[in-house]
């Protein structure tokens, strides 16, 4: 018997997926314990239009990512700081702060957590990697300045 499961059982499949089980577990198990429904015409429609749905959220997410990587992809964010007599900053350049400038210079909001980046602890030049989305990147470079 066709079953959509909705639940992940152990053994049979994840949420939302369209499995063969026997007719005993379906009708004694998994239908009593609302784990599954019967893929039966109204089911069926309704499995096809949540993966649709699902489908049509994540080419909107990717969409966006790209042209928000697309903004800021090879471009150049100047954070100031302050340093010892040495060129030493006194503390380092941080992901939040990177995020943060990015955000005020391109308009782009982007989670600290999605910045990064080697220990800046002094002037000058460096690489700085934001991940938007899986498999979208974009390189910024952040110069540090007094």
């Amino acid at each position: 018997m066709k079953v959509i499961l909705n639940a992940d059982v152990k053994g049979l499949g994840k949420k939302g997926e369209l499995v063969n089980a026997s007719d005993g577990y379906a009708r004694n198990f998994l239908f009593p314990k609302n784990l599954a429904v019967e893929a039966n015409a109204g089911a069926m429609n309704e499995l096809k239009n949540r993966e649709a749905s699902k489908a049509h959220h994540i080419a909107e997410e990717k969409a966006a990512a790209t042209t928000a990587k697309d903004k800021v992809d090879g471009k150049t964010v100047v954070l100031h700081a302050k340093a010892g007599s040495n060129g030493k900053l006194f503390g380092a350049i941080t992901s939040k702060e990177i995020a943060a400038e990015i955000n005020k210079t391109f308009g782009v909001e982007v989670d600290k957590k999605k910045v990064t980046a080697a220990d800046i602890k002094s002037y000058g030049e460096f690489t700085a990697e934001v991940k938007f989305y899986n498999g979208i990147t974009a390189k910024v470079t952040v110069k540090v300045e007094e």
